[in-house]
């Protein structure tokens, strides 16, 4: 893993996926060692996405490559990888071409880039952001100081249309403390995302592994996200 990579590893990201949008303009300025001819994919997006998987927890080349592979198409596009012209899918490239293209790269420019983006966080602001799964920032809030995203959460969402929306969020909202906006969804549905605090949703070893309890009419999932946490979905 190039050592730029390495210094993200030791910078602390509680949403992978937004820090790594935000450093895509620096990475602009790393050349491409690709030829023009065979170019599919932005180099930033590339890179975005590998800073993507070492901040949410990859730590080799081969990681970075699975992350970038199994990541949601929703999550690779806001990184900046385009829908194909036809299809209109979203396609990514094969984990070894992300492995040789890492390796070909100009070790002091991505290091520098990275620095550049690490500096601009030395004033620690936190942001908590609600996001639709096509990109679009619909809401973002300020985390108080010596507080947690906990008692933001409510008042992030309080500005957001959520009818007939699925709500996914971080496990951190699923506490008996976390506060849901009462206007915006049901009593039993908020029930069924604030568990008991001596129940704890059953897990299975995987990328991208579930566990659904189910009623008369829903299901609630719990899933574990290697781009940066797990959450209930109602």
């Amino acid at each position: 893993m190039p050592v730029a990579l390495e210094h993200l590893a030791h910078a602390p990201s509680s949403a992978p996926l937004i820090d790594a949008a935000g450093l895509r303009p620096f990475l602009d300025a790393v050349p491409d060692p690709r030829d023009r001819r065979g170019r599919r994919h932005p180099l930033s997006a590339l890179l975005a996405a590998a800073a993507a998987a070492v901040l949410a927890g990859a730590r080799s080349l081969t990681a970075i490559g699975e992350w970038i592979t199994d990541a949601p198409r929703w999550a690779v596009h806001v990184l900046g990888f385009a829908p194909d012209p036809l299809t209109r899918q979203v396609v990514v490239p094969h984990e070894a071409t992300v492995r040789r293209l890492l390796a070909r790269l100009d070790g002091d420019a991505l290091d520098a880039a990275i620095g550049a983006f690490l500096s601009t966080r030395t004033v620690a602001i936190s942001l908590l952001a609600a996001m639709a799964h096509s990109g679009e920032v619909l809401a973002q809030r300020q985390v108080a100081d010596k507080s947690n995203e906990i008692s933001s959460f409510a008042p992030l969402l309080n500005g957001v249309d959520l009818t007939h929306a699925v709500v996914t969020a971080d496990a951190l909202h699923t506490t008996v403390s976390a506060t849901w906006p009462s206007a915006s969804i049901g009593k039993a549905a908020r029930r069924r995302l604030q568990p008991p605090s001596d129940e704890r949703p059953a897990t299975t070893v995987g990328p991208w592994s579930s566990s659904a309890s189910p009623d008369e009419t829903r299901q609630d999932h719990f899933t574990q996200r290697p781009w940066g946490g797990g959450g209930y979905e109602a």
